[in-house]
This record gives C-alpha cells, sequence and structure tokens, in this order.
C-alpha cells in the first residue's frame, strides 16, 4: 500500500475561461475513460453547467463548493469518506490562492498529480494587467497551460515568452476553434554562427528563454552579454549567477532572471556589479534548478556600466 496514490488532478483558470469544458472533454476520453471512480469537485458556477448524466455514464460524481472557507481539509475528508474515489479532479476558482491547496493536508492516499491552467487566449493580457497577482500565482505553480479560443491574430509568440518567463517547466499548448496551433518559431536576433554570439542588451530576455526552449542552437558555443552579477556566500565556490531584471507582466512582478555561473575569480566580482560574461553554454543538471538547464562555464569577466534600460521586457 506505500505506492498506492488516489490522484488529484487541479483544473485551474479564472471564470469563463473554459474549464467546465476542458473537464467534460477530458472526461470522455479513451485515455481517462477507464472505468474508475472520479470525485469531480467544482469551486464555482460559471457560465457552462455540467452534464449529470454524461458525467454518471463514466462514473463520476460531482459536489459543488462555491465559498472559500469551505474548502477545507475536513471537506475533503468527508467527500473521501463518502465517494472512496479512485480519482479526483478540482475545478478550481481562479481567484482563490493555489498555496491554499497545496498547502493543505490532504486525506490519506490523495497526492496532487497535475496542475492545468486553462486560460482564454482572447483576454490573457487583460487578466495580466487587471488581476497581476493572481495570473502569476497560477502561471508560476502549474504543470501545463493551455489557452484556448486562440485566433491567427493571437500574439502566440509573446504568449510563450511570457510564461516561460516566470515557469519554465510548464507545457504549453494553443487551441483554437478548428484545433492545436503552432506559435510561430522566431529567429534570434542575433547571428548562430558568429564564433562569439553577441547578445545585445535588448535582446537579453530573447536569449533566456531559447537557450531553455532549443539549448542545441547554443550548447558548447560562446556567449557574450551584458549582466548584473548576483553573488552570495551560500553559492559554492567559484560559482556566481549574471543575469537581468526582468518585468513579466507588470511593474508588480519583477524578478530576477539568470543562469549559474562556474568562473575561478567569482569572489572578486562585487555584488550587483555590470559586467560584461563571455562564457561556454553547458546543458547540465544544477541542484539549484532541481533537474538539467543551461550552466555557463565564464572564458572572460569584465566591468562595464549599466546598460540605458536595465529591465528587461518579455
Amino acid at each position: 500500500m506505500e505506492d498506492y496514490k488516489i490522484p488529484v488532478y487541479l483544473i485551474t483558470g479564472f471564470l469563463e475561461s473554459g474549464k467546465t469544458s476542458f473537464i467534460q472533454f477530458t472526461i470522455q476520453q479513451d485515455y481517462f475513460a477507464d472505468g474508475e471512480k472520479t470525485l469531480l469537485i467544482a469551486c464555482e458556477e460559471g457560465e457552462e453547467e455540467y452534464d449529470l448524466s454524461m458525467l454518471a455514464n463514466y462514473n463520476t460524481v460531482l459536489e459543488m463548493i462555491e465559498e472559500p472557507e469551505e474548502f477545507t481539509p475536513e471537506f475533503l475528508k468527508r467527500m473521501n469518506e463518502k465517494y472512496h474515489p479512485e480519482r479526483v479532479m478540482i475545478e478550481y476558482n481562479g481567484m482563490w490562492s493555489v498555496d491554499q491547496i497545496l498547502q493543505m493536508r490532504m486525506p490519506e492516499f490523495w497526492e496532487i498529480y497535475q496542475i492545468i491552467t486553462i486560460l482564454d487566449g482572447e483576454h490573457f493580457q487583460l487578466y495580466l494587467n487587471n488581476i497581476k497577482a493572481q495570473a502569476i500565482e497560477l502561471l508560476t505553480k502549474t504543470d501545463m497551460i493551455i489557452f484556448n479560443r486562440c485566433t491567427q491574430d493571437s500574439p502566440l509568440a509573446l504568449y510563450q515568452r511570457t510564461i516561460k518567463s516566470v515557469n519554465r517547466r510548464a507545457g504549453i499548448v494553443f487551441e483554437s476553434e478548428d484545433g492545436e496551433m503552432e506559435p510561430p518559431e522566431e529567429e534570434p536576433p542575433y547571428d548562430l554562427n558568429a564564433e562569439i554570439i553577441n547578445i545585445a542588451d535588448q535582446d537579453y530576455g530573447f536569449w533566456y528563454i531559447d537557450v531553455q526552449e532549443h539549448p542545441e542552437r547554443y550548447v558548447n558555443k560562446l556567449v557574450r552579454f551584458r549582466a548584473k552579477a548576483m553573488v552570495s556566500k551560500r553559492f559554492p565556490e567559484n560559482i556566481f549567477v549574471p543575469g537581468r531584471n526582468a518585468m513579466t507582466c507588470c511593474e508588480a512582478d519583477i524578478r530576477f532572471i539568470g543562469f549559474l555561473c562556474h568562473y575561478r575569480n567569482a569572489k572578486r566580482i562585487a555584488p550587483k556589479q555590470w559586467i560584461y560574461v563571455t562564457a561556454k553554454v553547458k546543458w547540465e543538471y544544477s541542484a539549484a534548478y532541481k533537474e538539467e538547464g543551461p550552466v555557463l562555464y565564464a572564458k572572460g569577466v569584465t566591468v562595464t556600466s549599466a546598460p540605458e534600460e536595465e529591465l528587461v521586457y518579455f
């Protein structure tokens, strides 16, 4: 019984983003419809209602709650004892804190298996502009993001860069009325075949995303860029992080972005010093990343002044 788990699928997103449609579609798919008893907990009532007869046909029971105060460990325990589910789907209210459920004591054997966020591709920028904190929390905690209602005019590449700037682990899917869409492939604004790939100040954000999405373009190559040095006594010897402050969606969400860098004279670099870094790019496992990712090996570091625009924009 040690390996026995009841998977919990957490479906997040804002009101009318399409969560109910996604859940009803998923329940009916062959890869999901295997006869297991599913407990579906809906934490908001949207425009679309659940088809109760369809749910029953797929061995799914529905419980509705409307207030965050109702969503407690005791409530989940009662649901577990009442239905004895083999898996759980939660349509989570996008205005509720995701941390509330991530930090909650779950019933025995329950384990959050996947967090999926559904976003309306027509109104994504509106979410970022008007409900910044909630939007960023959703984006940083999720495992997969599905943009629906996308059109040929939707800035898919911009959406993808925005997501990857706050959550590089998340899978991203774009969907239109006609099916799945692929974001346009963006050509790097610098010469990948140069002996040293020079990253202009305004292109740092593009490089930061692209080296994670397409490491094969950069591994074992030299890059040169201007950055601010992050140094700390807590870092391993000869390690620092050259990076930039980036505004991912709004002034309230400015964060430092960069990659680990090995440099034999790292301890001589002053904190927050602006520098030019010339480094070879590797793709390695790092305990700091908790996975594989870009790791730099500096060949040269020179002191410089701050760029005209210190912030990176996506």
